[in-house]
């Protein structure tokens, strides 16, 4: 089954000698970096093996949101949400992006005191959030008919087009100078004197003094291939959509069931509030340990299965040479099967919380690849091994709204700019540094 419809960027024909910095990955964080780069006058090649969004930039669920947000996240999200607001305008493109809130429901008391407790998190950043409930939490949600002691609303919070964004992203880059390249592999990194010299691509050599590496999914087998051990796994998730549909709620909604956003064709993206698949693999077994506290924490809401995954992987190369394809050309596009049961298992909920909805039409399903981190939290570092070798990858399924800060955090660690916040807690480093790797909530 295809995945979602993604506004088409065609690549640029010709293959820069030399630029300033290689971002490798053509989704919304490597979009954003290479915006955020361009505009600062580096010159800049974006190196893409599949198309600009193919993957899970344009699979997620479309939420800009920093409620629920891991504390840690929540200053870069912040600054995310300040560079939306202004986000079309400085693209000169749409994005799809409105601020129209987001509601976390909450059943019972133990649930309503826990994101009660979280809401101080925002305390200091004039973000609106609140706790609601009675006939105000009634009217954010019209012909609803949840039991819930309350919710968390959150009015800063917004949604953009994920099939639109990214897209959007690259060609304003490319406006501002930078070579956008479609189906252009980087099969691997070159050094002179220990440090970063260029890329060596399926389509040639481009010199270079800066590599960024936002490459999702794929980031842990690209950092292998230099002995740079990035513990990372992925999660499926499967999402749906419908055709336009009146009547429906105006914030986006998540329930234990179900969650649920407006999409800017009147339609809804529609998938499972919690469950998510793992596809056991053999770097499951490798990073066992790093991730047992998450799964301690997250065990309910995974579903894991050993299946074709598994041998796909096992058969993937960890080396290879430069003048050779390399595995990121023989697969171009993460397109995972979509997983009926669940989808069919949230939408059957969203029915019976809004029967306006026993008339929404399915018009597709895919499914996508979130890359996850130990502590569910970013990598947005340089790297001490390689001088000139920077990873932004790891987004845990958060990055899709927190992309456009994590570009400019990342280009200002690039230029060696003051930093937008504290880059601390997502250094590289702290996979090796002695540091208590975890997830800080449930959230």
């Amino acid at each position: 089954m295809p995945g979602p419809y993604v506004v088409r960027v065609n690549g640029d024909e010709n293959l820069p000698e030399k630029v300033d910095v290689v971002v490798i990955g053509g989704g919304i964080i490597g979009t954003s970096t290479a915006l955020e780069l361009a505009e600062r006058g580096q010159k800049v090649a974006l190196c893409e093996k599949g198309g600009i969004g193919q993957e899970q930039s344009s699979r997620n669920w479309g939420w800009v949101r920093i409620s629920r947000r891991d504390p840690r996240e929540v200053p870069l999200m912040a600054e995310a949400l300040r560079i939306w607001s202004g986000f079309d305008k400085r693209l000169g493109r749409d994005t799809g992006y409105k601020r129209a809130g987001i509601i976390f429901a909450c059943p019972d008391d133990k649930s309503y005191e826990e994101h009660e407790s979280w809401g101080k998190n925002l305390e200091g950043y004039q973000l609106p959030s609140r706790m609601v409930s009675g006939a105000e939490l009634d009217a954010l949600l019209p012909g609803g008919n949840m039991k819930l002691k309350g919710a968390l609303y959150t009015p800063a919070d917004g949604r953009a087009e994920p099939q639109k964004a990214a897209p959007a992203v690259a060609e304003a880059a490319r406006d501002k100078g930078a070579a956008i390249l479609t189906e252009c592999a980087v099969r691997g990194i070159e050094t002179s004197g220990g440090k970063v010299s260029g890329v060596v691509t399926e389509r040639g050599r481009i010199a270079c003094d800066a590599v960024v590496l936002a490459g999702g999914a794929w980031s842990n087998l690209f950092c292998g291939l230099y002995g740079i051990d990035l513990p990372q796994l992925k999660v499926m998730n499967t999402v749906l959509r419908t055709k336009p549909l009146e009547g429906g709620p105006e914030a986006a909604l998540w329930s234990k069931d179900f969650a649920i956003r407006k999409r800017q064709d009147g339609g809804y993206t529609i998938a499972s509030g919690h469950e998510n698949i793992v596809d056991i693999v053999p770097k499951s077994f490798r990073y066992a340990l790093n991730f047992l506290p998450a799964l301690k924490m997250e065990w309910s809401s995974l579903s894991f299965r050993f299946g074709g995954r598994f041998f796909e992987e096992a058969r993937m190369p960890a080396r290879w040479n430069m003048d050779e394809a390399s595995p990121f050309e023989y697969n171009r596009v993460l397109d995972p099967k979509p997983s009926l049961d669940m989808s069919n298992k949230a939408f059957n909920g969203l029915k019976a919380a809004f029967p306006v909805f026993n008339k929404a039409e399915i018009a597709q399903r895919w499914a996508g690849y979130i890359d996850v981190t130990p502590d569910a939290i970013p990598v947005i570092s340089a790297v001490d091994q390689i001088p000139g070798f920077h990873i932004a990858t790891g987004f845990s399924g958060h990055g899709f709204g927190i992309g456009p800060a994590a570009g400019r955090l990342m280009a200002d660690i690039v230029t060696g700019r003051s930093p937008v916040v504290d880059p601390t807690d997502f250094r590289f480093s702290r996979f090796s540094d002695g540091t208590k790797v975890r997830p800080l909530s449930g959230f």
